[in-house]
């Protein structure tokens, strides 16, 4: 009985040749040939240069969010601020600028203004970026609040008069 070839089985000539060659590379014994050049011998370092490279811009990017929250936040504080002089203010309160300042952030400047019948208080405070560079980059950051004042407003009301309808 004779053996047929089959289309996946090479010729017997064509075995003993890939025989004689030796084994193919493989990259990581995989069993697949690995293209010429594709060592990784020019690559070592790489990644360490670009990481000294990319690592101070992530140190600045860091501070300079750190610092916008911190602005944000001196914000917020100002606003608190103005907001609770003027009640004080309204109300009548001698110690509403006092009131403002303990509110403030630290080297804020309080100013009340008053009028026929409202209260303004407006606050100021310098809002520096942290580190050497700080005062390059220094903003000030500031809220006004406006209230009704108390003492005026309940006489117009009796008398009948006033900027709300009765």
């Amino acid at each position: 009985m004779r053996r047929r070839a089959c289309a996946r089985t090479p010729a017997r000539g064509a075995r003993d040749e890939a025989s004689r060659a030796g084994p193919e590379p493989t990259a990581r014994g995989r069993g697949r040939a690995r293209p010429p050049g594709s060592g990784r011998r020019g690559d070592g370092g790489f990644a360490t240069a670009e990481t000294a490279v990319a690592l101070p811009a992530i140190v600045l990017l860091a501070a300079m969010l750190i610092w916008g929250v911190l602005a944000a936040a001196a914000q917020i504080h100002c606003v608190d601020a103005a907001r609770i002089g003027a009640r004080a203010a309204a109300r009548g309160e001698v110690n509403a600028v006092e009131l403002a300042r303990a509110a403030a952030p630290p080297g804020a400047q309080v100013r009340v203004a008053v009028a026929a019948d409202t209260v303004r208080v407006d606050v100021d405070a310098p809002c520096t970026a942290p580190g050497r560079l700080g005062g390059l980059l220094a903003v000030r950051v500031g809220a006004a609040a406006v209230a009704a004042r108390e003492d005026v407003l309940g006489s117009t009301i009796e008398a009948g008069g006033g900027p709300w309808p009765s």
